[in-house]
């Protein structure tokens, strides 16, 4: 079953009775089942949340994202305890060579840049040569092709002047907000699989909680590009609504595809992270990312 993904943008209170989330706001009252959620966005400081609420959610393995003043997410509630074998997979984790996080590195980055060519030949009707650049990436992408292939797809992908930043101007504020949604489910996945988001195959940082989500999200990034992409198309508005928003996190069940089957984006990232687990463990060789178009 696809999870939900709630959207609180407005003042309200979010309690629970009989296993149900109860919200209650100035114009009316409604019940969602817990088990029916995936994802919680409170984009209002006046909201009240519980903490049995909280708990009860966590327990479901449902993630609570908490935004800032500029509407962009900021925090992330997660369960810690959601595999059997946390222990033994933490170890295969921690354990991990060099070569084996080159390897997948290699992989992730392959997958990313091929991603990234189909959706640029998609939007300009143009050959390109992201395939080559993808062929040419090494171990541990020691010649850093992401990076040349990064430039190359900015300077094509918006028809505007665009410079790709964190802080940056429109389109980059509907970006981040994409990216930080398919990091925060990225991130959930990661937890259900019983792995440690803090510890990266590449991302490293001692400030970064959530390192790994960082890098196995990297292939899926160009979905969200497609959908702002979109929106440009469609809306004059720059900054980002109520509206856009839900646009965006709509994106979370957006059919994917694997070699025998297509899969909701949200479950196609439960499928990346238990591969990685595997990977770790010796079982695979491969992380299994899906293709993002048919």
């Amino acid at each position: 079953m696809i999870k939900k993904t709630l959207l609180f943008s407005n003042k309200c209170s979010i309690t629970t009775k009989h296993e149900q989330l109860v919200v209650k706001s100035e114009t009316k009252d409604k019940t969602i089942p817990i088990e029916d959620i995936g994802f919680i966005v409170i984009d209002n400081p006046e909201i009240y949340i519980s903490i049995t609420t909280l708990n009860l959610l966590i327990a479901n393995n449902a993630s609570v994202i908490i935004c800032n003043k500029t509407h962009l997410p900021n925090g992330m509630f997660l369960n810690l305890n959601s595999h059997h074998i946390q222990q033994e997979i933490f170890k295969h984790q921690i354990e991990a060579s060099l070569p084996l996080k080159k390897q997948l590195w290699q992989q992730t980055i392959i997958e990313k840049i091929n991603n990234q060519g189909i959706l640029l030949e998609k939007i300009t009707h143009k050959k390109n040569k992201f395939e080559f650049l993808a062929s040419k990436v090494l171990s541990g992408d020691t010649t850093n092709m992401e990076a040349v292939a990064a430039n190359f797809y900015w300077k094509s992908f918006f028809e505007v002047n665009f410079k790709r930043e964190r802080f940056g101007n429109y389109p980059n504020n509907f970006l981040n907000y994409g990216y930080a949604i398919l990091r925060a489910a990225t991130a959930r996945a990661l937890s259900g699989s019983g792995l440690l988001n803090t510890l990266g195959i590449h991302h490293k940082s001692k400030y970064n909680a959530f390192a790994l989500a960082d890098d196995i999200m990297e292939p899926y990034r160009p979905i969200i590009d497609e959908a702002v992409y979109t929106i440009i198309q469609h809306y004059d508005e720059e900054d980002l609504n109520t509206e856009i928003k839900s646009i965006l996190l709509q994106t979370l069940t957006r059919t994917v595809y694997f070699k025998d089957e297509k899969s909701p984006l949200m479950v196609a990232l439960q499928k990346t992270a238990s591969s990685l687990q595997q990977c770790y463990s010796g079982k695979r060789k491969k992380i299994k990312y899906p293709k993002l178009w048919n």
